[in-house]
Order: structure tokens, then C-alpha cells, then sequence
């Protein structure tokens, strides 16, 4: 008979992890524990998942303002710095902001609106049509802004961000001027040197910049992208995916994290004979119906993975199959057809109507929000997830 569990998304809890641990044996350490405590075993294709954060901290990948602001001087030159299209958050953006504005003289801090670009509404986009204000075209100045939509506040942290923003970068010595729009280049009437902090847009706002006379332009990814005094640093992106950690630090996005996998994966091995499937994951990848944000922060979902996690999936629509191909079937017979069918199935069913609505995303895209969902951000003290089943299928005994 078919097994009859499908997935299952388990938070494992672990100790409290510090700079220098070793996650290579606290991890399988930490799983065997909850298996042995919790009755489950281990199987072949399981997944063991890690959020960064426990990476960078084991690896100590932190930087201070004062690092940030370091780098930042002695890229754009420490005089006036258009800083375009950050994200509105405390936790994302608060302490890179503090460090930028101390490595210069004045910000001329550009928001993107109605929202930032993982969906955080500045304002609320019925109000500015209302106002007839186009936000294709228009660039708006502080004070036009204040006049169309008042003091408007998150509605999930009730942070008047305009001013926040503006209070962190003055309490830092700079002078700061806002102004509001969604072309990158309107920062290029204030200044020629530009720091883009969009994540997933970030390319495409470097090259816009640049061809439009940006002197020096840098993307967060550019900025501790090596250490500055010994800091900590991500090679690949920078300040993107970092964390607050105190008033005056940052965590960075963990680096290096291929062997962790690796090695997590082969000490499975040795102590179950099962081989498991590893993975760093992050921000999932979804957005919130009511709140409209999409949930991912970070420049990636998962900056590691073991080979098993690559690729996407290739599943038939099981109600496609029930109603189109079988619907003339029932009972015993519908279940014999539609598992002969899943059995024979192609390796690629890319562009085939019996896959349509079947999930196009990536593995590690799928099951990271899967995990990010489960660890949850606050705390449940569960930075590891194990999953199982989640390479079943309705064939699966």
C-alpha cells in the first residue's frame, strides 16, 4: 500500500549557536537527538535544512557601522551619496543606512512608491491615484510628499519611515534630503556618485545609472565585499542579506558554505548509511495576501545545497489526470491508471498540459520557503528543519 504520510517539515531544536561552533556536528548531532526523541527515522532523500543565520554566526560573519562606513567613503568618495531604492526595514536597512551616512557628507535618499521593492507600502496606491500622481513619471521632493500623503505609517510596525530614515542619517552627521521616485537615474540631478541597495533589481539599476552619467555607482553587494579592518565580508554579496545584530553591527550573509553541506551530508552517511540532502536556506520566496509583502530579503533563497536539491520539480497534475485522461474511472481503477501514469512519467514534462499548474520554481526556492515557514523568525529555537517525504509521490510505498 502507498505510504500514507506525504511531507513532513519538522523544527528541530539546537543549541545556541556562537561564533566558532562547529556546525559540521552540531547539526547531525542536533537531528539524531530529535529522532531518537521524537521516534521518526532517518531515509534515504530526507532533507536537513539550516537557516543562515546560524552559519554566519558560527562564522563570526559580522561588521560594525563604522566598517560599513569605511568602505562606503572610500568608494563614493565621502561627499554627497544618492542612496536609491532601499527597503523599508529596521531590521534589513537600519544599520547599513547609519554606516552610509557616516562615510559621507550628505544622502540624498531615494524611495522607490507606492512600495519598496519586496512589497512594503510607503503609501497606500488608491490614495495616490486619487491624487492623480503617476508614479512611472513623477519625482516628488520631501515636501511635496508631506503635502500629498501626510505622515503615513507601516501598518505592521507603525513606523513613519520618511522620518525615520531621515533621523537616522541626520544622527549620524549627515545632512539628508528625500526625494520620491521610481527612475534611478532621478538621483542623478543631485549627485553623480550612487550606492543602489535593490536586491533583485540591483543590476539593472547599476547599468541604467551608469548609462546615464553615475560616475561612481556601487550595489550593496559591492559594499564589504571584502574585509575592512578585519570585518567580516561576503564576497559574493556584500551587505545584501544582512541582519542587525547590536545598534552598531551587523550580521553579513554567511560565505563558504558549500563544504558545511558537504560535510553535514557525509557525516549522515557515516552515522545512519542514509543519504540526506543539505541545505542553507534564508528568506522563503512568497507573498502575503494582506500585507503585500514578499517575503524575500535576501539576494538568494539558499546559498548552498547539496547536488540532490538542484533543479525544479517534474510532477503530473494528478486532478488534470482524474478529470481529462481517467475521468471515466473510479475508485481502484483511478488509482491503478493515474500511478501507471506517474510511473512511465517523462524526465521532462516542460510545456506538457498534463504538468500545467504544477509548481515552475526552483527546488531550493520551494523547499527554503517551506523551511522558512516552519523555523519561523521569532522564537520557536528551531534554526534546523528536517523534512521527509517531500520526493514522495502517490507511487511511493
Amino acid at each position: 500500500m502507498s505510504r500514507m504520510v506525504g511531507t513532513v517539515s519538522r523544527g528541530i531544536r539546537a543549541p545556541i549557536i556562537r561564533s566558532g561552533d562547529d556546525l559540521a556536528q552540531i547539526v547531525p548531532e542536533s537531528v539524531l537527538a530529535a529522532a531518537a526523541d521524537d521516534g521518526f527515522a532517518v531515509r534515504d532523500r530526507d532533507v536537513i535544512a539550516m537557516t543562515e543565520a546560524i552559519v554566519a554566526r558560527a562564522q563570526g560573519n559580522y561588521a560594525s557601522v563604522d566598517d560599513i562606513a569605511a568602505d562606503v567613503k572610500a568608494k563614493l568618495g565621502g561627499g554627497t551619496v544618492g542612496v536609491v531604492f532601499p527597503i523599508l526595514s529596521r531590521n534589513r536597512f537600519s544599520i547599513c543606512l547609519r554606516g552610509i551616512a557616516k562615510g559621507a557628507k550628505k544622502i540624498v535618499l531615494q524611495l522607490s512608491y507606492p512600495s519598496d521593492e519586496v512589497g512594503n507600502h510607503l503609501i497606500d496606491p488608491d490614495v495616490m491615484d486619487e491624487k492623480g500622481i503617476d508614479p512611472y513619471r513623477d519625482v516628488l521632493t520631501l515636501e511635496q510628499f508631506r503635502a500629498l500623503f501626510g505622515y503615513p505609517k507601516h501598518p505592521f510596525t507603525g513606523m513613519d519611515y520618511v522620518a525615520y530614515y531621515t533621523q537616522l542619517i541626520e544622527e549620524c552627521g549627515a545632512e539628508a534630503e528625500i526625494i520620491f521616485a521610481n527612475d534611478p537615474r532621478a538621483v542623478l540631478e543631485h549627485t553623480k556618485d550612487v550606492l543602489a541597495c535593490d536586491i533583485h533589481t540591483r543590476k539593472r539599476t547599476k547599468r541604467l545609472l551608469k548609462a546615464a552619467g553615475g560616475e561612481r555607482v556601487f550595489g550593496m553587494d559591492e559594499i564589504l565585499n571584502a574585509p575592512v579592518n578585519g570585518s567580516g565580508y561576503n564576497e559574493q554579496y556584500g551587505l545584501l542579506g544582512s541582519n542587525k545584530s547590536t545598534e552598531d553591527t551587523v550580521k553579513l550573509f554567511p560565505r563558504d558554505c558549500q563544504g558545511l553541506v558537504e560535510a553535514i551530508q557525509k557525516t549522515m552517511l557515516e552515522k545512519t548509511g542514509k543519504h540526506v540532502e543539505v541545505m542553507v536556506y534564508g528568506d522563503g520566496a512568497f507573498k502575503d495576501p494582506v500585507g503585500k509583502i514578499w517575503e524575500l530579503a535576501d539576494p538568494v533563497v539558499s546559498p548552498a545545497y547539496t547536488p540532490g536539491l538542484e533543479g525544479t520539480p517534474n510532477e503530473l497534475k494528478l486532478k488534470y489526470l482524474a478529470d481529462n485522461d481517467f475521468a471515466h474511472l473510479s475508485g481502484e481503477a483511478l488509482r491503478s491508471a493515474i500511478k501507471a501514469e506517474i510511473e512511465k512519467k517523462d524526465g521532462d514534462l516542460v510545456g506538457k498540459m498534463v504538468s500545467e499548474g504544477t509548481t515552475p520554481r526552483r527546488l531550493t526556492d520551494l523547499i527554503g520557503s517551506l523551511c522558512d515557514l516552519t523555523s519561523g523568525s521569532g522564537d520557536k529555537g528551531t534554526p534546523i528543519v528536517y523534512i521527509q517525504g517531500y520526493f514522495d509521490n502517490y507511487t511511493t510505498e
